[in-house]
């Protein structure tokens, strides 16, 4: 292999790798990577596929040519593309060595960028990897930063459902209602994610269950009802979650649970209260909702548990049900006139309702 370098430019430009090295570190090739820097590669040589040697290697999981590189001289702040800093990308994996060894070669632990998360501790958060998040604390990391897809790294590690990382944020003084991100607060992740235990702590600790986020869901029970997950819906209710909150696009839990056919959830807040008359901009009441849905069977619980027929609650009588004889026709007439309606979020997830859901 060297008398193959004799004369040759170790960092000439080209191909999809853009040089020498960063091919080599990308197919994990320890001794070419060795090789090539003797003979004088540049470490920090810019372009290519993974913009350099280094993310080249962290994209590829070779821990031992990161390691090789850093001890060359790889620049630990330079940026490169999707993969944000390496820090960032070492703390996703979760690999505690090469972020301690990333932090001793000067590694800003708060360098932030526009990636999904933002920044090492929000990465290592989301992934659940509780020594890296230990480690990054240790070492200054801002425990609310505000960056990334999550906006901080409590909504991250409660979205995620990682109990133990929660527990260390809060010890470390992160803010339990933290506004901002995908899901607007730590406990509307949980929520949505079904983690119980987590949504419980959170409570415990001072979360806010009427909090209203910026997203058309609105409080942590809407979350909770429009996943379908019961028991997180019941620990919400009995904590004062306000069972008729609307969300910020009119709807409420009893809209969102009907929207996604979610019959035992339906079933819950209706036990619970929830008003089954409720109008909203986009539904004249429950009933209308689950009509425009196409969900039979919730239209007969809600018959069954008293819904007003739309004729009785405040809907006007279209001229074309003029000559129907049944009220179901005219239900289903105002269904189909508002049919139409394309009701955003309503299949932004998997339905994961939980088994016991109609029991």
């Amino acid at each position: 292999m060297d008398s193959l370098l004799w004369g040759a430019d170790v960092n000439a430009q080209g191909g999809y790798y853009g040089n020498a090295l960063q091919a080599a570190s990308a197919k994990g090739h320890q001794e070419v990577v060795k090789l090539l820097l003797d003979k004088g590669a540049d470490v920090n040589a810019h372009g290519g596929a993974s913009g350099n040697p280094l993310q080249a290697a962290l994209a590829e999981d070779y821990q031992e040519v990161v390691k090789i590189l850093l001890e060359n001289g790889a620049d630990v702040s330079a940026q490169c593309g999707m993969r944000g800093y390496p820090i960032q990308a070492a703390s996703l994996k979760g690999w505690e060595e090469i972020v301690e060894l990333l932090l001793d070669k000067g590694a800003d632990v708060n360098i932030q960028d526009d990636s999904d998360y933002g920044n090492a501790l929000q990465a290592a958060s989301a992934a659940g990897h509780q020594e890296v998040v230990k480690l990054l604390l240790e070492n200054g990391a801002d425990v609310n930063a505000q960056c990334g897809l999550f906006s901080n790294a409590l909504q991250a590690a409660s979205f995620g459902g990682y109990e133990e990382i929660v527990k260390l944020l809060l010890d470390k003084g992160a803010d339990v209602n933290a506004q901002g991100g995908i899901f607007g607060y730590p406990l509307q992740a949980a929520s949505w994610s079904g983690h119980q235990e987590i949504v419980e702590l959170l409570l415990d600790k001072g979360a806010d269950v009427n909090a209203q986020d910026d997203n058309h869901y609105g409080n942590a029970l809407h979350h909770a009802s429009v996943q379908g997950h019961q028991e997180t819906v019941r620990l919400l209710l009995d904590k004062g979650a306000d069972i008729n909150a609307p969300g910020n696009d009119g709807r409420n839990p009893l809209h969102g649970a009907i929207e996604r056919g979610k019959h035992g959830i339906v079933k819950l807040l209706l036990d619970r209260g929830a008003d089954i008359n409720t109008s909203t901009f986009l539904y004249r009441n429950a009933l209308h909702a689950a009509m425009v849905e196409g969900q039979q069977e919730i239209v007969e619980l809600l018959q069954a548990r008293g819904a007003l027929p739309l004729e009785r609650s405040g809907s006007p009588r279209p001229s074309n049900s003029a000559e129907s004889d049944s009220l179901m026709d005219y239900e289903c007439s105002c269904a189909w006139d508002y049919g139409e309606w394309e009701l955003s979020g309503s299949e932004s997830s998997p339905d994961n309702e939980d088994s016991t859901m109609d029991g």
